[in-house]
């Protein structure tokens, strides 16, 4: 089951529960400073929805929010086309946002 950007029971390295703007920025953080690596990166397309690539990525559309936070997009799941997605490494993810 995936773990939710809704729940508050995000725990940081620091032992601090996380929101969810404290998750998304968690992503970001660790992202910029190395903790999670970006796996592959897309340029989406007319039809792409951030939900259906991450159930394509990552076997569950609740991921999305990791997507969004990984590319700096906002909250909304349908994505203009040409727009360039970061794929994160999930189970870092999971350790430092999860």
């Amino acid at each position: 089951m995936a773990f939710s950007r809704y729940t508050r029971d995000f725990v940081s390295p620091d032992g601090k529960g996380l929101g969810t703007p404290g998750a998304a920025a968690a992503v970001r953080l660790g992202i910029k400073i190395g903790d999670i690596p970006i796996t592959q990166t897309l340029v989406t397309t007319q039809a792409d929805r951030l939900d259906t690539l991450a159930g394509a990525l990552y076997g569950d559309g609740r991921y999305w929010w990791v997507l969004a936070a990984a590319s700096n997009i906002g909250w909304g799941l349908q994505v203009p086309p040409g727009t360039l997605i970061n794929v994160p490494d999930l189970r870092a993810v999971e350790r430092i946002a999860g």
